[in-house]
């Protein structure tokens, strides 16, 4: 599969965050957890894969077999909605 610069920034993008599983990457993208770390390692510096690879290992937020949670969406009570492109005003 052949990807562009701009996906491959936003799988990069969702594989630094926490609450991002593994799976959703390969649901949008459809490449596995073993090819996206393998995008992570080409991709970054050896420094920030390390810590990378250190930060995701075990975190159970990362694969959706291991998760808490099954529906909805964590969404912290002082995030701001987001409409137009604009952060709306309470």
């Amino acid at each position: 599969m052949q990807l562009n610069g701009i996906e491959v920034d936003r799988i990069i993008e969702m594989a630094w965050e926490d609450r991002t599983t593994f799976e959703a990457i390969k649901f949008q993208f459809g490449i596995k957890e073993q090819d996206v770390i393998n995008l992570m390692r080409k991709e970054m510096k050896l420094k920030s894969f390390k810590m990378w690879r250190k930060r995701v290992q075990g975190r159970k937020t990362k694969h959706e077999k291991l998760r808490s949670f099954k529906k909805g969406r964590f969404k912290c009570t002082r995030q701001k909605t987001i409409t137009n492109n604009s952060i709306s005003k309470k």
